[in-house]
């Protein structure tokens, strides 16, 4: 038996375009922007996670889902600064266990994170 493997993540969007352009701008997510079969596919740096973005019915109330997207990073500080030069703003840096973390919204309203807890010392 396989063991599942978490590949693709879907979001739904009002605007698919605006939203891939922000994890192309400020993820490093890579992909046309096409919309193909009613979806947007983007694919991660390192070829291993797949961001699907799906356009919304007029009648989901976005932002509310309980998901957050984390994406690992070395230097918090460092990562926020490069995107605020971009024009994207991460709250404040907050001190856990050994690591950091940030928090922002994507255009959509979905929670995201930035975090260095994958590369804290054991």
């Amino acid at each position: 038996m396989t063991v599942p493997v978490l590949h693709t993540i879907m979001i739904y969007a009002k605007d698919m375009h605006r939203l891939a352009h922000f994890y192309k701008t400020y993820f490093s997510f890579e992909g046309d922007c096409e919309i193909k079969d009613g979806l947007i596919e983007l694919h991660s740096a390192d070829n291993g996670l797949i961001i699907l973005i799906h356009q919304a019915a007029k009648s989901i109330k976005m932002g509310q889902a309980n998901i957050k997207l984390v994406f690992s990073v070395e230097n918090v500080d460092l990562f926020k600064q490069n995107c605020l030069s971009n024009g994207l703003f991460f709250g404040v840096t907050h001190q856990a266990n050994g690591y950091q973390f940030a928090n922002v919204k994507d255009p959509e309203g979905n929670s995201v994170s930035i975090s260095s807890r994958s590369y804290q010392s054991s």
